[in-house]
């Protein structure tokens, strides 16, 4: 159980160096605060995760009918999870809010600030995708898709990471691949380190030893994953196959193999993971493993409808990923 004390008005005065009238006036949107003021005490607000509209609850009667889906942004991913709790919204009787605050994976607490900005008032219960920091507490009922690593005693939904990432590194090695590069996503979430964990395990149950210069961390993004990607392939004996943990680092390879002059497939096999709809329409299209998405969007929400009504659910449910293939690998040239 999480015991952490309540961030109050009077902790975001004092570390402001301002009155908690003043405080009241900056959460209240009221006038008569000086623009640099404004700014230093929603800073604090925002460091100290202060749940501004959880003062409001004594007033509020009713419950709202709103359930939250919180992302850093709108991405592919998030994107095909937005769809599915959509779907599955119109059977409960409650309306969804999609919400973002124009954060990124990188940004560290974001999802606690777009809680404090949203619950008690607004939503009766969240969703929240990719949290970097995943609490007890939330201050409003909350099931985390995909979660940071940690334990917890918020529900979470994934999908089978490692058994996804096992499926990618046999199918290179049945095309009689060797030389695997892998490039990884973000090392703050369980689902990059489950994946890793597939791909060395597969590699040691091939009897091929992993050359740790071609393990990089390519950050679940186009631009983090420009550079290790580069690094990885304008070398004097590249790979001949590249397993990328998601789909976006996955087309960001094929991106930097045809800037170096490389044919794909056949001078270079990549495969990549989740199946957004880019995947399909990428040159060649991807091959990949297939996560869910649509799926646990929908299974979040119904896991959290039936928290907020008090009924019983399993604490993590996991979905099972398969492979897709398509043009983007080969059998490795002679």
């Amino acid at each position: 159980m999480d015991t952490t004390p309540r961030v109050k008005m009077a902790d975001v005065a004092r570390t402001a160096g301002v009155s908690v009238a003043t405080v009241s006036k900056v959460v209240n949107g009221r006038y008569g605060v000086a623009q640099s003021t404004l700014a230093r005490v929603q800073e604090v607000i925002d460091d100290l995760g202060y749940e501004a509209s959880l003062g409001a609850r004594s007033l509020r009667r009713h419950r709202t009918n709103v359930l939250g889906i919180l992302v850093a942004e709108f991405e592919p991913f998030s994107t095909e999870l937005l769809k599915g709790a959509s779907a599955a919204v119109a059977a409960t009787g409650y309306e969804l809010l999609a919400y973002s605050g124009g954060g990124r994976g990188g940004d560290v607490g974001w999802e606690r600030r777009y809680l404090s900005r949203l619950s008690g008032t607004l939503i009766d219960g969240a969703i929240i995708v990719t949290p970097t920091v995943v609490a007890a507490n939330h201050g409003v009922p909350v099931v985390a898709v995909d979660p940071h690593t940690g334990p917890s005693g918020t529900p979470t939904i994934d999908s089978d990471n490692r058994a996804g990432a096992v499926l990618a590194t046999e199918s290179l090695i049945a095309l009689g691949h060797r030389r695997i590069g892998y490039l990884g996503g973000r090392v703050d979430l369980d689902s990059a380190q489950q994946r890793e964990d597939g791909f060395r395990h597969a590699m040691a149950a091939a009897g091929i030893a992993v050359d740790e210069s071609l393990v990089a961390i390519g950050g679940y993004r186009p631009e983090t994953a420009d550079g290790p990607a580069r690094a990885l392939l304008d070398r004097p004996e590249p790979p001949t196959a590249v397993f990328a943990a998601n789909d976006l680092s996955a087309i960001q390879v094929m991106t930097v193999a045809r800037g170096l002059g490389m044919t794909l497939p056949d001078d270079l096999s990549v495969i990549g993971f989740d199946n957004v709809p880019e995947s399909a329409l990428a040159f060649p299209p991807l091959t990949t493993i297939n996560q869910p998405l649509q799926q646990m969007g929908a299974e979040a929400l119904r896991m959290l409808v039936d928290l907020i009504d008090g009924r019983e659910r399993p604490s993590h449910v996991r979905l099972s990923t398969e492979l897709v293939v398509r043009a983007s690998c080969a059998p490795p040239r002679a």
